[in-house]
């Protein structure tokens, strides 16, 4: 048994919905979670800013002896992509697994990859998708404006506001005839439905965090690293702004009602 925790970082709540696939794949697992709400966002950051910020985030998850780190941040997962060779533990972005499961699910070779600027420029997510079928056609949209929406509360699918949003980035995404989109931020599965609600049923949605949790789940048995206790998990929560307002944002990310304490810290300390 290895009771250590799952470190998970973001650059801001959106590395909740990965925790909320982790609870789901691994309930007794202990998770280490932060989230830079100081810096957020990552997206509209230059390539050496962003890598600065991640080994920061990681270096303060290993301080709590974590067994694995997990950058729950697409922008990260694609920008800072030395961070697999430089940490001593296992490590994934989101990138790789959300690809492989696009790769899988694609009928007709047209995958949309939407994600946020940084993301997006990177070409992160079509560079792996044509490593693993180089004939899958792959329509890229940055949406610099998602996350902002979902840090700030508008997520309904009946919000006009969102729906407007929605339709603006995801017009040439759906008229390009993909059958399977690639939601390349963790933010994004908090506004799925109204994603859902724009672009009809016909298309698969790929949730990076979901596929991120299965993969971690994977590295973790193929390392000894699974903790086989009985006991449920434990959750520890730790940003970098202000910590007013956590539970009842968090508890929409995770799905659940939020009974745990969040601790703002020092990141530049790191």
């Amino acid at each position: 048994m290895n009771n250590a925790p799952i470190g998970v970082f973001d650059s801001g709540l959106g590395g909740l919905t990965a925790v909320r696939e982790l609870l789901n794949v691994l309930p007794n697992e202990n998770i280490v979670y932060f989230g830079d709400t100081g810096r957020v966002p990552y997206g509209t950051r230059s390539q050496s800013t962003i890598k600065r910020y991640a080994w920061q985030d990681a270096k303060f998850l290993l301080k709590h002896k974590v067994k694995m780190v997990i950058a729950a941040c697409g922008t990260v997962s694609s920008v800072a992509v030395n961070l697999k060779h430089d940490l001593p533990v296992p490590y994934t972005g989101v990138v790789s697994p959300t690809c492989f499961a696009a790769a899988k699910a694609t009928r007709n070779k047209k995958i949309g990859v939407i994600g946020t600027t940084a993301t997006i420029n990177s070409h992160s997510y079509r560079d792996l998708i044509h490593s693993f079928d180089p004939e899958v056609e792959v329509t890229e949209q940055d949406c610099p404006l998602f996350v902002p929406l979902v840090e700030n509360g508008f997520i309904s699918k009946d919000d006009p506001i969102t729906r407007l949003v929605i339709e603006r980035y995801l017009d040439k995404v759906v008229k390009s005839g993909v059958d399977t989109i690639i939601l390349g931020c963790t933010h994004y599965p908090i506004i799925a439905e109204a994603i859902r609600s724009v672009i009809g049923d016909g298309i698969t949605l790929i949730d990076s965090g979901k596929e991120t949790a299965i993969y971690a789940a994977k590295i973790l048995k193929e390392n000894n690293l699974l903790n086989d206790s009985a006991e449920k998990g434990t959750c520890e929560f730790f940003v970098s702004d202000t910590p007013d307002g956590f539970e009842s944002v968090a508890g929409v990310f995770l799905g659940d009602n939020m009974s745990h304490t969040v601790e703002q810290i020092n990141i530049e300390l790191y």
